[in-house]
């Protein structure tokens, strides 16, 4: 009598051993479709479904801010509970709390991962530089084998809660993360859920996914880091972030398919398996081979859709068009190594071989900013074209097969690669022109390189590394500052520059920008806290190896040879500070381009309304950056940026040392150029002209001033 395991069933040959997931790695089912034999269903489970915003809505299942339900919709809803009960409509000006959403709690393989899990091998020591999604991860009651405990219980509540200790100067505090959630996603535009769950994907569809989640997660983070609960164990705040995305259907890219995937390009760049489950890109949070089964005459068949190619196993990444891609299983760490088995998505690649079918590859690179962790590459579309068993360095039998780029894509992984050549001195970078822009005034050179005409260089400036102050500052007195000897805590609530952050670090430990606040205070000089404190990130100087380099049609640019993580401090905007009329005469008389003017209209954040306009800053700041400056003059205006400015104010005595620092909208892969809003001064000064926008964006408003 077969027994059976999800899709699958124990044959009569009981000596066929089944490589079956433990309870561990379990993750969770989201609804199924009515049509349970589907094709696009993923490796023995229900797909992810995206539910219509008017509905209708699964059982147990209701819409969020600014959605409503419709009498229509929730009949329907309904009438597919096992026990309808009348309800009213909600309005549309009553949002319905994130917390009312049933949490999956089954799973399958592929799926995403649970946000209540730890590492194996270092629990409560993860930290964001090593990657969140780069180790094992395992669920607190599995390991425990069951049962109930207080512990357990903990693990299992959405609240987060701060440990006071006596004379630490942090807080008891209770903070609901299903509000802060709920916050975030009631601040969101509107129109943007429009484009998200509009059947077919599109390019801001996936911006959009992004950048919300990333938004979500630094902001868990920032919390939990904030409000330490010492039993929860690690915390994961990339598969919270995730999960609630999951479960409220913000997503793009719903229904799993072969080959390209609309609104993902190649060469894009992400940090979190979870990013590419959300974009459609990669279903599986763990498993490097994701497929679905295709009905082929009387047989269902598995084919492979993506694989991810990590390192974990003994792949061959030396060609940069070509993969050895080993395939999955064969390792159980109960019971050591063992041959790989012909099944789950070894068979799937086996049938994409011979059914020619595209699998899209995404390529596990180490992330250089943080060694420990990341970064994963879309390099686009390979056909397999051979594979074969050999013997492993365990002593095996492992699964390999060769994969080939189909010709004609745009670059990506070999950009990886060329990089990697310069850093090496293994080949020259061509068309240098200056090895260090900045003659020695910063940590990393910039170098200046021309590979499209024949200009020479920009016209001469002096490089200086931050704001030039004529004004002078007031003598500096410790007494206005922080004492934090050892650098400011997360959770310490006696620490003034936490509170004027709003209690919490405005960085994440990884030193990105924890949320979107319109003012960042910084340690300055009257603080007592080191160099070294992570509430300094601005006055660390550059971290990435920049370059300024000719453009074909807007002069100079600014690109790096670094991946750039989403929230992460690039440059600030450095040259002489100069008062509003000398301001307005340079640009009305157009006598100089490089004047930054914290008064103008900045379109910055078109997911958060609220960021439309300038931050509120404490006072007007101008800029020329003309005959002094840093690499910030080279970046030029994009009318869809991938960078954004925030004013950091850092205390001087009792005034305020305003400065202009630019973070990453979104992540930028290596050598795309660096780009932000200018801006729009309204109104426009006697004399003062539009100027022509060429920055190629869909969304061209087609000038800027």
């Amino acid at each position: 009598m077969d027994h059976n395991l999800g899709q699958e069933s124990v044959p009569a040959d009981k000596s066929r051993v089944l490589n079956v997931k433990p309870l561990r790695t379990l993750v969770p089912v989201f609804p199924s479709p009515s049509n349970p034999s589907s094709s696009s269903n993923p490796q023995g489970g229900a797909p992810f479904v995206a539910v219509s915003p008017a509905g209708p809505f699964p059982a147990g299942v209701a819409p969020f801010y600014p959605f409503f339900v419709s009498p229509e919709s929730q009949r329907l809803s309904e009438q597919h509970a096992p026990n309808p009960t009348p309800q009213r409509a909600t309005p549309i000006s009553a949002a319905v709390p994130i917390n009312s959403f049933k949490t999956p709690t089954a799973a399958t393989n592929g799926d995403v991962g649970s946000s209540r899990r730890k590492s194996r091998t270092r629990r409560g020591q993860l930290t964001e530089e090593e990657g969140y999604d780069n180790t094992e991860v395992i669920d607190v009651d599995a390991e425990t084998g069951g049962g109930s405990s207080k512990r357990k219980k903990r693990a299992k509540g959405r609240r987060a809660s701060g440990a006071a200790t006596d004379g630490s100067g942090v807080a008891a505090v209770d903070v609901d993360l299903d509000a802060v959630a709920h916050d975030i996603l009631q601040s969101i535009n509107p129109m943007v859920f429009d484009v998200i769950n509009h059947p077919d994907g599109s390019r801001d569809s996936v911006t959009y996914t992004l950048m919300i989640y990333e938004v979500l997660r630094r902001k868990l983070g920032q919390i939990e880091e904030s409000t330490k609960d010492l039993h929860t164990g690690a915390k994961r705040p990339d598969l919270k972030a995730g999960n609630v995305m999951m479960t409220k259907g913000v997503r793009s890219n719903s229904k799993k398919r072969i080959g390209i995937v609309p609104g993902v390009e190649i060469g894009d760049i992400f940090f979190f398996r979870f990013e590419m489950c959300l974009v459609g890109l990669h279903s599986p949070s763990m498993a490097g081979i994701d497929y679905l089964t295709s009905k082929a005459s009387q047989e269902e068949e598995p084919l492979a859709v993506s694989i991810v190619s990590s390192g974990g196993y003994e792949d061959d990444t030396g060609d940069g068009d070509v993969l050895i891609y080993s395939g999955q299983g064969g390792v159980n760490r109960e019971k050591g190594a063992s041959d790989q088995k012909l099944e789950r998505g070894n068979l799937a690649l086996e049938k994409s071989m011979h059914r020619g079918n595209d699998v899209r590859v995404i390529r596990g690179l180490k992330d250089v900013m943080h060694p420990s962790g990341k970064v994963y590459v879309y390099d686009g579309i390979y056909k397999i074209q051979d594979s074969w068993v050999e013997k492993a360095k365990s002593g095996f039998n492992v699964f390999k097969y060769k994969l080939a780029r189909v010709r004609g894509q745009p670059e990506a992984y070999t950009i990886w690669k060329s990089i990697q050549q310069w850093t090496d001195k293994a080949a020259p970078r061509t068309g240098v022109i200056l090895p260090d822009l900045t003659s020695g005034a910063e940590k990393v050179p910039v170098c200046l390189v021309n590979d499209v005409d024949n200009e020479k260089g920009p016209a001469y400036f002096t490089y200086i590394p931050t704001l030039k102050n004529l004004r002078g500052v007031a003598p500096v007195e410790s007494s206005f500052g922080c004492s934090c000897i050892g650098g400011c805590q997360p959770g310490n609530r006696n620490c003034p520059c936490i509170q004027k952050n709003g209690g919490y670090l405005p960085y994440t430990a990884a030193g990105l920008v924890a949320d979107l606040k319109s003012v960042i205070h910084e340690c300055g000089p009257s603080c007592q806290c080191p160099p070294t404190c992570r509430n300094r990130i601005s006055q660390a100087g550059l971290k990435f190896r920049l370059e300024v380099f000719r453009t074909s049609n807007k002069g100079w640019g600014l690109r790096s040879w670094d991946a750039i993580r989403a929230g992460t401090f690039i440059c600030e905007y450095a040259g002489e500070v100069i008062d509003n009329a000398r301001a307005e005469m340079l640009g009305a008389e157009n006598e100089d381009e490089y004047i930054f003017d914290s008064t103008r209209i900045y379109q910055q954040l078109e997911v958060f309304p609220a960021n439309i306009e300038a931050p509120k800053i404490p006072s007007p700041l101008y800029i020329t950056a003309k005959n002094e400056g840093n690499v910030a003059r080279f970046m030029n205006h994009s009318c869809s940026p991938n960078v954004l400015w925030r004013p950091i104010v850092r205390e001087n005595k009792n005034e305020p040392d305003l400065h202009i620092a630019f973070f990453a909208i979104r992540h930028i892969p290596p050598m795309m150029e660096l780009t932000y809003d200018y801006g729009i001064n309204l109104p426009l000064q006697a004399g003062q002209r539009k100027k022509n926008c060429l920055c190629g964006s869909v969304k061209c408003r087609g000038y800027f001033c």
